[in-house]
């Protein structure tokens, strides 16, 4: 245990106890020498200014008469929780494309002071928490600033929005209610005043935003659950049905660890294939899923995207069939 860890477990110790804790007791606790304890005791009382009472014999313990109740000052983490903390700060540094790095800078001097601190003047190799991106989309620094604000200060937005699917320019104005960082890249789910429904918008095919000042309409929790998550996929919408697919013994080993939905159904059949069930309302994005498996993977239920997964496999056959272009 080190030193700041120690401090902190002994501070918890004292606060706790009704009557004097032995040093050796201490020693257990805090599984360190007498010596030790000793040391932390000092820094605790002389440093820190706790109120420190007792002896070696008597043991120790805070003064019930201190007027006020002592607490650590400033931010007190474990070794553990600093190096996850890091670790979550490169991720969304390196995965944003660099949106959220310079807001994060001043954190991250301050996590890396702290471990520092932790290790006693050994440097922490940062570089070795690796995050590498996967297919993330461009994303414009300014909107996603504008988005951000808008759904933490429950504003209502207004925005330029080219969709990908139809490649259709509309202008939109919407109440923010979660913004959400989903396969590397960030969705704003909002409901749109205009339609009077709750739509997704990919944020990186957002143009001109611009904060209003009308306070955003707020949507039930629950609602927004329902809505937004209670099907597979980004874009889910409220279930249609459920699916049925039968992975091979061999893409078994991964998908039995994978999660693919909250109200997912997974076994394992008598010949070592894994049957997965999951709700969905568009099939787009489940049909790509599955069919990133290739022949590992086969659609059973329902008759009706077991048909759309034949036809695009034939689409995709048939232009290898009559040669490259």
């Amino acid at each position: 245990m080190e030193r700041i860890e120690r401090i902190h477990a002994l501070h918890r110790i004292l606060t706790a106890a009704r009557y004097p804790v032995t040093v050796p007791r201490l020693q257990e606790e805090l599984e360190c020498s007498r010596a030790t304890v000793y040391r932390d005791l000092a820094y605790l009382r002389d440093q820190l200014m706790a109120p420190v009472i007792g002896n070696g014999e008597a043991g120790f313990r805070y003064d019930p008469d201190d007027p006020g109740r002592f607490e650590l000052p400033g931010l007190w983490l474990s070794s553990e929780e600093l190096h996850s903390l890091l670790a979550a700060q490169q991720l969304m540094s390196r995965s944003g494309g660099g949106v959220l790095s310079n807001a994060l800078a001043p954190l991250q001097q301050r996590i890396e002071k702290l471990l520092d601190d932790h290790a006693g003047g050994r440097r922490v190799p940062v570089e070795r928490v690796r995050v590498i991106p996967h297919r993330t989309r461009r994303l414009d620094e300014t909107a996603f600033r504008h988005v951000a604000t808008a759904v933490l200060d429950r504003r209502q937005l207004a925005f330029e929005y080219r969709a990908r699917s139809t490649d259709q320019h509309t202008r939109r104005t919407v109440s923010p209610q979660r913004l959400t960082h989903y396969r590397d890249n960030w969705y704003l789910d909002a409901w749109d005043h205009e339609r009077e429904a709750l739509r997704s918008f990919a944020v990186d095919r957002i143009s001109n935003a611009r904060t209003l000042d009308e306070a955003a309409r707020d949507l039930p929790d629950e609602e927004l659950n329902r809505h937004l998550a209670s099907s597979y996929g980004i874009f889910s919408g409220t279930p249609k049905g459920w699916a049925t697919i039968v992975f091979s013994a061999k893409a078994a080993r991964w998908v039995a660890d994978e999660h693919w939905h909250s109200q997912q159904q997974g076994r394992f059949l008598p010949d070592g294939r894994y049957e997965l069930k999951l709700p969905y309302s568009s099939g787009r994005e489940l049909l790509m899923d599955v069919l990133h498996y290739g022949s590992d993977a086969e659609i059973v239920e329902p008759p009706s995207l077991r048909e759309q997964a034949r036809t695009l496999l034939q689409l995709a056959i048939s232009n290898y069939e009559r040669g490259p272009k």
